[in-house]
């Protein structure tokens, strides 16, 4: 017999999949904290179950307290990990599954979860599940472990922190403009176009996880950066260069073979690009050869 609660239940599996995805910037670290909190409510009685008035508010206590308990072994893992650590890079998908589908919006672009990052795991929690998810300070103060004054006051740190780092975005017509006289700058090996479309102080940030080869540095200032591009054009000549949204905005993926090697994030202020993100670590990559990702020309992006 069926458990007459369990599309109720699952029904819930998005909204945390979204919320782990924006907590840990790892799909497959959200997937498998949504995994436990599910595993954790079928480990109740039924008298348990039937007892939690909201099933959804408790799952949410559940999975935001494994997320912060993962927030804090992850600083000690990557601080292991092999270069720098960016964020799991998210595709845009076709229709499918909604249950499987982290919300592609503002607060999932790479240049806001790296910020995150510079957070402490209690600033990271409260600020999401408020500023975001827009929970109360009280039921944000139950997940944490703190009083909802501690919990006001971190995430006015987190929000002071995500304010000093961003810059007003250009409209996504402009991102995508920018993103495309990139890419066609870079097919040129055009290094004065290149110069021009990179912010004077421009750094790029690279992920191989010590599983990919990366170019060797350094990677900040217009014309060094320009000059590595130009240098990686030359020396990678089989690679495809194609235009796709990363995160919810525009950027590109290098394809050898058919198969995703390599995937760009922009941020991009007063149209130039002021920062790039290269994600090379295969682990990080799978969704991107999944058959459910958007191609050239069905997203509205051509090569």
């Amino acid at each position: 017999m069926t458990d007459p609660g369990l599309n109720v239940i699952m029904s819930e599996r998005r909204q945390l999949l979204n919320l782990a995805y924006r907590l840990l910037g790892s799909l497959a670290e959200a997937e498998d904290a949504v995994q436990e909190t599910y595993a954790r409510w079928y480990t109740l009685s039924p008298e348990q179950r039937e007892a939690i008035e909201v099933p959804g508010a408790w799952l949410t206590k559940v999975a935001g307290r494994i997320c912060l308990n993962l927030l804090g072994s992850a600083r000690a893992r990557r601080e292991r990990y092999v270069g720098d650590w960016i964020p799991e890079p998210l595709p845009e998908v076709a229709e499918g599954d909604p249950a499987d589908r982290v919300t592609l919006d503002e607060s999932v672009n790479m240049a806001f979860l790296v910020v995150l990052e510079s957070m402490t795991p209690a600033e990271r929690v409260a600020f999401i599940l408020h500023d975001v998810f827009r929970y109360p300070f009280a039921e944000v103060a139950d997940i944490v472990g703190r009083t909802p004054a501690a919990c006001r006051k971190l995430a006015s740190s987190a929000r002071r922190r995500v304010r000093e780092a961003r810059t007003p975005p250009p409209t996504a017509a402009r991102q995508s403009a920018v993103v495309r006289d990139f890419k066609r700058a870079w097919e040129a090996k055009d290094i004065d176009a290149l110069i021009g479309l990179l912010d004077p102080d421009a750094t790029a940030t690279g992920d191989s996880g010590g599983l990919a080869t990366l170019v060797a540095g350094p990677h900040e200032g217009a014309e060094r950066l320009a000059g590595g591009i130009i240098d990686l054009a030359d020396r990678l000549a089989d690679l495809r260069l194609l235009e796709r949204t990363v995160n919810g905005q525009p950027g590109l993926v290098a394809e050898k073979d058919g198969v995703v090697v390599t995937v760009f994030a922009f941020e991009i202020a007063d149209d130039r690009i002021r920062r790039i993100w290269a994600v090379r670590n295969p682990e990080k990559l799978r969704r991107w050869t999944e058959g459910d990702v958007l191609r050239a020309g069905e997203d509205g992006h051509g090569s």
